[in-house]
């Protein structure tokens, strides 16, 4: 099955030592690697400058807390990174479905077992580690989604071929949503399953379709949430659309995150004010080390910074493309295309959240803002990406070889 972004295939010798699929030491795709490292380092940069005077207040004087924790998670997701890329990527053709349904278990888990935090029970707490379930089913939901378009092939262009990858990802997206209030979450994993469909099948009709039942969906949402600003039971997610809609006239209230975010992206200018000398990481941005930390960045680098870093985000797309278009099997390919469009789909949203192009809800700004269960899966992620470019996938099987 032919991708879109991929062109004709040029016979070219390979280059002795790089060739995939052989007993000779594999191709390492360091592009890659240098702007993942690079992501990686600025992230830890600006989360000490962004987080430095909240951890100092809240955790007696160390000012390094957040800091600290982000390194611990960022090199244990390193380690994770190199050990998967070495785990030839067939493997999670045959993991997969059991990768999905640990992926429900934990999420369900969350009820009985789930620590709460910031109003919400998503996370569970195992040997001392936190661990976000709905994390995991990213990951579950790209190599199901992938072994799935696989072994449809052509019947992925037929109706039920198409609906049958929806029903996987709507079924845990709405575990995610309903048990752990994670409505961000759900949509991120709906949104990669339809990215993977979006490449595999070229009847694009059915999207705009979708797009449009969708957009009309949020729409009606958004009308009678207006009509019903009045009445006192307006519920949570109505009146971030309010504070959405009018931020000035919440701005002491649900708006108060996102008008102080503003405040710094607009006080940045086009080279901000210098590294460590912005104003609303004093306690005036709330969780700004989290989902608001491109605001700082903003805030401190200035629209150039802002513009670097959302070239970083483009080189890696354009990194993805490359290695899906040459990825040995349709699977392979696959799977990166879900990881592209993973990352993809939680910058965008990270970005409009912090900019009030959308409503507020909770998306980290990837390998950038702060949270361990985040960095490490992303970096599982880009382990299984690199065990694509090697083309090491058909060197995997669980039956012995005579």
């Amino acid at each position: 099955m032919k991708l879109p972004f991929v062109g004709k295939r040029k016979k070219t010798k390979r280059r002795p030592g790089r060739r995939r699929g052989s007993g000779g030491s594999a191709f390492r795709d360091y592009s890659l690697i240098f702007i993942v490292v690079f992501l990686l380092a600025f992230g830890l940069v600006m989360l000490y400058s962004t987080s430095s005077y909240v951890a100092a207040a809240r955790f007696n004087g160390d000012s390094s807390y957040y800091f600290a924790r982000q390194l611990k998670f960022t090199l244990i997701g390193l380690l994770g990174m190199i050990v998967v890329s070495f785990i030839p990527y067939s493997f999670w053709r045959f993991t997969a479905p059991y990768l999905y349904i640990l992926a429900i278990l934990l999420i369900i888990a969350t009820i009985p077992f789930g620590t709460a935090a910031n109003g919400a029970t998503r996370w569970l707490i195992v040997s001392g580690v936190s661990i976000q379930p709905a994390e995991i089913a990213k990951v579950a939901i790209i190599a199901l989604t992938a072994c799935l378009i696989e072994n449809l092939g052509r019947k992925v262009n037929t109706f039920f071929g198409f609906i049958w990858p929806i029903l996987f990802a709507g079924g845990i997206a709405v575990l995610i949503w309903k048990i752990t209030d994670n409505l961000s979450s759900a949509i991120i994993v709906g949104a990669i399953a339809m990215g993977m469909l979006f490449v595999a099948c070229p009847h694009y009709k059915r999207f705009i379709a979708i797009f449009g039942v969708a957009a009309t969906g949020a729409f009606l949402w958004v009308y009678n949430t207006v009509r019903m600003a009045d009445q006192s039971n307006m519920g949570f997610r109505e009146s971030r659309i309010l504070a959405w809609l009018y931020p000035q006239e919440y701005a002491s209230g649900k708006a108060y995150q996102t008008v102080q975010a503003l405040y710094a992206i607009g006080s940045g200018g086009i080279f901000g004010k210098g590294l460590g000398n912005s104003l609303q990481k004093l306690g005036h941005v709330p969780e700004l080390q989290n989902d608001m930390i491109f605001s700082i960045i903003c805030e401190e680098l200035g629209l150039f910074g802002a513009i670097s870093i959302l070239l970083m985000y483009v080189l890696l797309i354009w990194r993805f493309m490359v290695i899906a278009s040459n990825a040995d099997d349709l699977y392979g390919a696959m799977l990166v295309v879900g990881v592209m469009t993973h990352i993809a789909v939680q910058v965008v949203l990270n970005i409009a959240v912090v900019t009030n192009t959308i409503p507020n809800t909770g998306v980290t700004l990837p390998f950038i803002s702060y949270g361990g269960s985040s960095v490490i899966i992303l970096l599982a992620e880009i382990g299984i990406v690199l065990s694509v470019a090697k083309g090491s996938g058909k060197r995997f099987s669980f039956k012995s070889s005579k």
